[in-house]
């Protein structure tokens, strides 16, 4: 079974059709930048723009950088006010002409990354964590996930952890390997003291260059490891969610 993934950040949208009874994506992902102001109609033209591209009229799965109970947007943290309250399903299915799945980003790379990636075969308590934008994060036990976990605004010195871990927060204060790590370390032991995960999977665009900061995540209890999926696995999880269990996925 096939179908389209979508994922929506808060800096670029990109999507790729997957063949989703193995991961693999059936053509090369193609991104456009997040529009400013990122209101739903915009960010609703992108999608149908990148659907168009594929020529698609499949099912397609789209992920959101918030929490979505529903298929309605019900936070917005690195997008826009305006998308509070929206049916962002119905928007985009409009948009699009198809049959549309919308979920939380994270929740999607999490899926991904259980199914095909480095949480195939675990059974205790995992979290999965995106460094971009903002915080993303994915919080399995037994294999199940716990939807729309939130926990890149947690607080760490009275600021949401985001604002000093995300890799925006890197770039934006300019800060070294090191600094940053830092940073992301006393993050996930914070989030150790909450959970207690026995593992911790780190992902984003960063999670490319993981040879340079993960190493320095020293002390933490749970296994750290990088994401197999990198930064497609949103795509691969939306895809996912968009077949329904049984058909053929």
């Amino acid at each position: 079974m096939q179908a389209l993934g979508i994922d929506i950040g808060g800096t670029g949208i990109k999507g790729a059709p997957v063949d989703v009874a193995t991961g693999k994506l059936l053509a090369d992902r193609q991104k456009i930048d997040t529009p400013r102001p990122a209101l739903p109609n915009a960010v609703a033209d992108v999608v149908k723009k990148l659907t168009t591209s594929f020529g698609w009229s499949g099912p397609i799965g789209i992920t959101f950088p918030g929490v979505v109970i529903d298929g309605v947007t019900k936070t917005a943290a690195n997008l826009d006010p305006a998308w509070l309250g929206v049916d962002a399903a119905a928007l985009f299915a409009k948009a699009t002409g198809g049959q549309v799945r919308v979920l939380n980003d994270a929740d999607a790379a999490g899926v991904a990354e259980m199914r095909y990636g480095v949480g195939v075969g675990e059974t205790g308590t995992v979290l999965l964590l995106t460094f971009g934008t903002g915080i993303g994060s994915a919080l399995f036990t037994a294999g199940m996930l716990v939807p729309n976990t939130e926990f890149g605004h947690v607080e760490i010195r009275g600021r949401d952890a985001e604002k000093r871990a995300s890799e925006h927060a890197k770039e934006l204060h300019d800060l070294s390997w090191g600094k940053w790590a830092g940073h992301v370390h006393e993050y996930l032991q914070h989030m150790e003291g909450l959970i207690s995960p026995d593992l911790i999977i780190v992902g984003g665009g960063i999670s490319k260059q993981s040879d340079k900061w993960v190493p320095l995540l020293t002390g933490i209890r749970a296994r750290v490891v990088p994401a197999a999926m990198l930064n497609d696995a949103g795509i691969v999880g939306a895809a996912m969610t968009a077949v329904p269990a049984g058909s053929g996925s």
